[in-house]
């Protein structure tokens, strides 16, 4: 955990999938979508045989109230303890305990991958203590508990070494502690971060750090979202099917197991409100609508890295156009300082445009359109590009 941070504080978050039956009415689900750069439409509900959670965040909360999030949170010093070591003894003289390795070069990874971690008194490394606060949060808020049992160190360890078993099949290793027994660690991991670690101690299990992915990394915007702001790791992780889910009756008012292009419907409709990362993420992911297809890309993909994006935010024209890297008007300089109005006087564009353009435009919070010509670095999804529906829209799903 980095207390010197200056503009954020550090958080993880995981875009959870798992499995469900396909719908008998999808022609052509095992055909990714096309990754040309025009317009295109969602795929139906019926053609994903996976859906994701999201929870709705309490209207008392101080951050995004009301909004339909991933399950994540801010980083405690827990997750960073040295007593991890203890827990993760047998794969102490692996690299990070066993995960893979990314290719991507130390001088342009994310800073809160990059930070040298023992520079700020912890033997643990980021790459392992975010995974380890994306689990921990993910049980907190939704009673999902992503382990692995400690009789299994050696099929674990010989998974790894091969890596076949991690990487072939979507992960099936959701706890299997009786209900009582689960809600009694819940409630003190919620109580105490720290007693997340205890848990795996007593229990005798392992956070299943190897079946979390990089996905991205998102900065909060100034002006945007309160005071509050986040550096955001973003894991993925695929199960074969959906597990029990709670939400945990404090932060989290529900939760919803749903399809990508469901939940950006819902949205257009405005029966629930997600935030612009999150309205991207899911149209990247109604690029492949098939759990197989998405996991094998997340987990082959995810040794390539990801890239910082700070959205830079202004108003235009009644239009609040949020510029993402790479766009041709995005500042060279952001300093973490970038202010609404701050970029230079982006307009509104004609996405066919070959110019580079990386922007996401709200019109109004339940209005959300992408213009993007360029293409995604570190080999990553580009998303659906949706046309934007009327005000008064009710898309049926």
């Amino acid at each position: 955990m980095n207390t010197n941070l200056k503009h954020w504080k550090e958080a993880a978050t995981l875009i959870l999938a798992a499995g469900h039956r396909l719908g008998a009415d999808c022609l052509s689900a095992r055909t990714p979508l096309g990754s040309s750069y025009g317009r295109s439409h969602l795929p139906h509900k019926s053609c994903f045989d996976y859906d994701v959670l999201l929870l709705k965040r309490s209207s008392k909360s101080g951050f995004m109230p009301n909004a339909y999030v991933f399950p994540g949170g801010m980083v405690d010093s827990s997750d960073f303890s040295s007593e991890w070591l203890d827990i993760f003894k047998s794969f102490r003289n692996l690299t990070n305990f066993g995960l893979r390795s990314v290719t991507q070069p130390l001088e342009t990874r994310p800073p809160m991958f990059a930070t040298d971690r023992l520079k700020l008194g912890s033997p643990i490394a980021g790459e392992v203590a975010f995974r380890i606060c994306a689990l921990r949060e993910t049980f907190e808020e939704s009673g999902v508990l992503l382990v692995v049992p400690k009789v299994e160190e050696k099929r674990l360890l010989k998974s790894i070494e091969d890596r076949c078993a991690t990487d072939q099949v979507p992960h099936n290793n959701v706890s299997e502690l009786c209900g009582s027994e689960l809600a009694k660690w819940r409630a003190l991991v919620n109580q105490n971060p720290s007693n997340f670690i205890r848990m795996c101690r007593e229990l005798e299990v392992l956070p299943n750090i190897w079946a979390l992915h990089e996905w991205g990394n998102w900065l909060t915007p100034t002006g945007r979202y309160g005071v509050t702001r986040f550096d955001t790791a973003f894991f993925i992780c695929c199960l074969q099917e959906i597990p029990h889910t709670l939400h945990d009756e404090k932060e989290i008012v529900r939760f919803q197991w749903s399809t990508p292009s469901e939940v950006l419907q819902s949205y257009q409709a405005r029966e629930l409100w997600i935030a612009p990362p999150q309205f991207y993420e899911l149209s990247r992911m109604c690029r492949l609508p098939l759990l197989y297809d998405i996991h094998n890309f997340s987990s082959q993909r995810a040794t390539e890295g990801c890239e910082q994006w700070l959205p830079v935010v202004s108003l235009k024209d009644e239009h609040y156009i949020s510029l993402l890297p790479g766009d041709k008007r995005y500042p060279l300089d952001t300093s973490g300082e970038a202010e609404v109005g701050a970029s230079a006087d982006p307009q509104l564009e004609d996405p066919q445009d070959d110019s580079a353009l990386h922007r996401i435009v709200i019109v109004d919070p339940s209005t959300i359109t992408l213009q993007i010509t360029i293409t995604p670095k570190y080999k990553h999804l580009l998303p659906v590009v949706e046309q934007t529906f009327p005000r008064d829209s009710k898309s049926q799903l």
